[in-house]
């Protein structure tokens, strides 16, 4: 799949994944360089990047963070190349600072930021809307809906970034990265040669150039909402004076209900692919024929609240129907929910709504360490020194999926290396002993100015950083501390353990966690200690370990003998290798990782070699 996505000829069609089919669109637009900081449901598209970088005419690389990211991504723009910068929804947050002064000074080679939104928390720790971004930064915002329009949109965003030096947001949302759909190949743009037209009078920001770039900033924007206004991304039909209004993925949930249901001319559409500049011309024309319109879009009603401004401006008497008890500004929609929403709209309440009773009958599964994971161990050795008397503060990482008994191993959380200076503040406030777990990735995005600053101010926090040699969550990508990726050995590796003794942390231990004893002991150490001390629990994950580092366990275990021992270990330590058939404690050997940290905690427990 990934050689067709290069290579693949114009006017063929191939079924891609809406991330996929982003990374074609770049491709057809001429993109030179790639960026990014990992983050589901925007991962896929650099990882397609990453597996293509050695081969495609680009450059590719994974970035520490997302602010890192955007300054890299813009410094490239800036000389004359076109960029795709991505990143999932809150990593916006973080790349917020270089995002507003891009928008003044301007991209000579076009970039585009992909935000994949996540309504719905699925991945994430909020469900922001990212249109507010693109609206206060000033950015023109296309909002894709099927994996044909991802492509076709990311090519063309491209085209118009580079057309009028401003940057243009990719706003998708996880259905929308995550679909699978028919997409036609388009021609392949060349990517243009390097070029960067030295102007410090525009390209350095200083308050007197700020002044006068952020008028032609706005000028830039009435121009490309003009441009936009017959754009065939936005469009409409007319049928009857009710009509309905939508943008992003609720398009698409349209489409499948006016047809499930027969009723194409039962109403008007119009389908916003670009929403930000707001196309009033086009809108007016719209509304101004209708009599009722209803808006359908996810999270904030950020379009419906543009239409009423519109409305009110030209004395419209159109009624708005928008959110509601139904749709609200909670979570994703559906075509159950828009069936229904557009059924109240008609006011045709006696048709029956058919719902998915295969997807009410699944089970449900929360979420768990795999077996094997070594985060696992690390809670273990922790709750056994610590217990309840210490608070613990976490981060963003598979390890935050030790909130849940038995591990109890997060008490609070904020956002991306937030542990350890949220942490130091709780141990300040309260005097309260508190452990700060920090995954290996998150460390290098934003974790090393906590310890900084925690150094500095002399805060009295254990920081644990989880080591386990690769981004494991979103999809195992390397970062500057992995000794291995995909591709083989990594020659610039950064090493942990230097970076926090050169942040001026005294009491610093390695540990493999995997190893009971010595864990045990080096936090009985840390114990007693005060001030900011670090412990690197470094083993790799049991996934990246089997499936890039092609590492086989030879052994398994086994239950020997039933015990409450073995009784207490399936309680405390909760591996879903575990398991009890006719009020026996077993072990599944398929799933069994061979990590042997069950048989350190109780001699009834033993290793055999894997069958």
């Amino acid at each position: 799949m990934k050689n067709i996505i290069l290579n693949a000829p114009e006017g063929s069609t191939h079924l891609l994944l809406g991330n996929q089919a982003i990374v074609r669109g770049a491709i057809e637009g001429g993109v030179g360089f790639v960026s990014c900081y990992p983050g589901t449901p925007s991962s896929e598209v650099p990882d397609t990047f990453f597996d293509l970088s050695k081969e495609g005419n680009f450059y590719f690389e994974y970035s520490i963070n997302e602010k890192v990211a955007l300054e890299v991504g813009g410094g490239a723009a800036l000389g004359g190349v076109p960029t795709l910068v991505t990143m999932k929804h809150v990593g916006v947050n973080v790349a917020a600072d270089p995002l507003m002064s891009l928008a003044y000074i301007g991209t000579p080679g076009g970039l585009v930021i992909l935000s994949a939104d996540d309504p719905g928390c699925h991945s994430s720790q909020n469900e922001q809307d990212n249109r507010y971004y693109a609206r206060l930064a000033g950015l023109p915002c296309f909002e894709p809906s099927t994996a044909q329009e991802a492509k076709d949109m990311t090519k063309e965003a491209l085209i118009l970034s580079r057309k009028w030096q401003q940057p243009v947001m990719l706003r998708t949302t996880t259905r929308v990265n995550h679909l699978r759909g028919p997409v036609e190949f388009g021609e392949v743009k060349k990517t243009p040669e390097p070029n960067f037209p030295r102007d410090p009078f525009r390209f350095v920001p200083l308050p007197v150039i700020a002044r006068k770039r952020h008028p032609i900033l706005l000028g830039n924007l009435e121009n490309i909402r003009k441009e936009i206004e017959n754009h065939p991304f936005n469009k409409y039909n007319l049928n009857t004076k009710k009509g309905i209004i939508a943008t992003g993925i609720s398009r698409a949930y349209l489409h499948d209900v006016l047809h499930d249901l027969d009723i194409e001319k039962e109403v008007s559409v119009l389908e916003l692919g670009i929403t930000y500049p707001v196309p009033e011309k086009l809108i007016l024309e719209f509304i101004s024929q209708m009599e009722d319109v209803l808006i359908l879009e996810e999270l904030e009603p950020i379009l419906e609240n543009d239409i009423r401004v519109i409305c009110q401006k030209n004395n419209l008497k159109t009624r708005v129907h928008g959110k509601d008890e139904d749709l609200t500004r909670l979570f994703e929609y559906s075509t159950q929910k828009i069936q229904k929403a557009v059924l109240k709209f008609l006011d045709r309440p006696g048709v029956k709504i058919e719902t998915c009773k295969a997807e009410m009958e699944l089970p449900g599964r929360p979420p768990n360490l795999c077996a094997g994971c070594p985060h696992r161990a690390v809670y273990y050795s922790v709750r056994k020194v610590f217990g309840d008397n210490a608070i613990y503060a976490t981060d963003i990482g598979c390890y935050t999926l030790g909130f849940l008994p038995p591990h109890r191993a997060c008490d609070f959380l904020f956002c991306m290396g937030s542990s350890i200076s949220g942490g130091s503040g709780m141990a300040r406030a309260t005097g309260k002993t508190v452990i700060g777990y920090i995954g290996d990735s998150t460390f290098f995005h934003s974790g090393i100015t906590g310890l900084i600053n925690a150094v500095h101010n002399n805060h009295n926090i254990l920081v644990i950083i989880l080591d386990n040699q690769t981004t494991a969550m979103t999809g195992h990508q390397p970062h500057p501390g992995v000794e291995y990726t995909k591709f083989g050995h990594n020659e610039h590796k950064v090493d942990i353990e230097a970076i926090v003794r050169g942040c001026g942390v005294e009491h610093v231990k390695k540990v493999r966690p995997l190893n009971l004893k010595k864990t045990l002991e080096v936090l009985e150490g840390f114990k007693e200690l005060k001030g900011v001390r670090v412990i690197i629990a470094q083993d790799p994950c049991t996934l990246f370990a089997s499936r890039v580092l092609k590492k086989k366990q030879p052994t398994v275990a086994y239950v020997e003998k039933q015990h409450k021992e073995v009784e207490t270990c399936l309680k405390e330590l909760a591996c879903p290798a575990f398991y009890k058939q006719d009020g026996k404690v077993l072990i599944d050997e398929n799933l069994c990782s061979g990590c042997m940290f069950c048989v350190q905690i109780t001699k009834y427990i033993k290793a055999k070699k894997k069958e």
